[in-house]
């Protein structure tokens, strides 16, 4: 956030020599007057003290830049200017009772407080602004009317500084707050842009690798049983192209981290397609399903659905020849899954379904596995007792999608 500072913040010295300009005149006009330690017939020391007077409050303008010699300059004029007129008399006030310190000590006093951050530099500030209220309050005169107005006089800066000081705090705290939200607003919108394209790389992977593998399939068994040179080439092309087209999406495919609303995956309903569109392309596939589908909750049925689709996926990449096995169990409190296949057969060197293993982005488990473990499932793979392998997912049988509330309706 670009924060454009008003003209008294950029231009701030020629404001503090402003302002120092006005108190050199408020004093000087002030103590000529008589309200201050101006005698009643001035001589030519009242008119140099005068003069230093003008000097020492002229050096508010470096209020900023070193306060602390600013409070000591004023503080020393004061205790000189005291100890001239009593015990040394040199200087007799027309008005005994009044106030000898220039009305600049209000400003000055203000800087130690304001402008000096470090601990060690604010300790010394607050000694010698209780050194200035001393010379300026002369207590030893016992005059309570001159201690109050001394004390308002050195008092008025600090607080003044303390009040800037915590609006100037709060004001930079609520300025952090609103960057740091917009930081956050900003790195939650590309959060979220990374979590869209890893569930659309994911839905890709899932999808057309499910889709090609057929393809690439169904084209090698037309290779093999074409009776014409042309249509095995075309065949051979065809196959062709999709193995290249699984490879070129290794590189699109992501981690899925969530489970997106509104999923257009199929649910359990479509197992038994899964299974028709594996036993179609010459891998003999069996369905054996226990229980209603209706069991199965929204979530949970995409989820068993992918399960099976992955499953199917790899039974046609790495264990060609192999007879396979889907039984999904629908229970009153959990869903389970297995696909099991038999032992593969070696594929035949150059075949389609040697060019298959070699293609996919290997994440394809992987993302299985995150997706179950988001539902609160597990998943087990490995081989079986007799050479084949088995992918078993179990899953609960309700995932609730909507997160519901348990205080009561007032």
């Amino acid at each position: 956030m670009n924060h454009r500072l008003p003209w008294h913040g950029k231009h701030w010295f020629a404001v503090d020599v402003g302002l120092a300009a006005v108190f050199v005149a408020l004093d000087t006009v002030a103590t000529a007057s008589g309200q201050s330690w101006w005698p009643a017939h001035p001589d030519t020391l009242a008119w140099s003290l005068l003069v230093v007077q003008a000097l020492a409050v002229a050096l508010v303008a470096f209020r900023r830049v070193v306060p602390l010699t600013v409070v000591a300059v004023l503080g020393v004029f004061t205790l000189v200017l005291t100890l001239l007129i009593s015990p040394v008399r040199a200087v007799t006030p027309e008005h005994g009772g009044a106030i000898w310190a220039p009305y600049g000590t209000v400003l000055a006093a203000y800087g130690p407080v304001f402008y000096v951050r470090d601990r060690r530099g604010r300790r010394t500030a607050l000694l010698m602004l209780a050194a200035l209220t001393l010379v300026v309050m002369r207590p030893w005169d016992g005059s309570l009317s001159v201690m109050t107005v001394g004390l308002l006089r050195t008092a008025v800066g600090p607080l003044l500084a303390l009040y800037f000081d915590a609006r100037h705090r709060l004001l930079l705290a609520l300025r952090e707050r609103a960057e740091r939200a917009e930081r956050e607003q900003h790195l939650l919108a590309r959060q979220a842009r990374a979590e869209e394209r890893a569930r659309l790389a994911g839905e890709m992977h899932d999808i057309v690798t499910h889709r090609v593998s057929l393809m690439v399939l169904q084209a090698g068994a037309m290779q093999v049983t074409a009776a014409d040179e042309p249509t095995r080439r075309a065949a051979e092309e065809l196959r062709s192209a999709g193995c290249q087209a699984l490879d070129e999406l290794r590189d699109l495919v992501g981690i899925l981290r969530a489970e997106p609303e509104g999923d257009p995956t199929p649910s359990v309903e479509g197992i038994p397609t899964l299974v028709a569109e594996s036993d179609a392309v010459g891998v003999p596939t069996e369905l054996v399903e226990e229980g209603a589908r209706s069991l199965a909750s929204p979530v949970v049925g995409r989820t068993a659905y992918r399960v099976v689709r992955e499953a199917l996926t790899n039974v046609r990449k790495h264990a060609p020849g192999a007879r396979v096995t889907v039984r999904v169990e629908y229970g009153e409190t959990r869903v389970r899954v297995a696909v099991r296949n038999t032992r593969p057969e070696a594929p035949p060197a150059g075949g389609p379904a040697a060019a298959l293993a070699d293609t996919g982005s290997g994440l394809g488990i992987a993302q299985l596995r995150q997706r179950i473990e988001l539902v609160q499932g597990t998943l087990h793979t490995g081989r079986t007792p007799d050479g084949g392998f088995e992918v078993e997912a179990v899953l609960p049988a309700y995932v609730p999608t909507v997160q519901q509330t348990t205080e009561p309706v007032r």
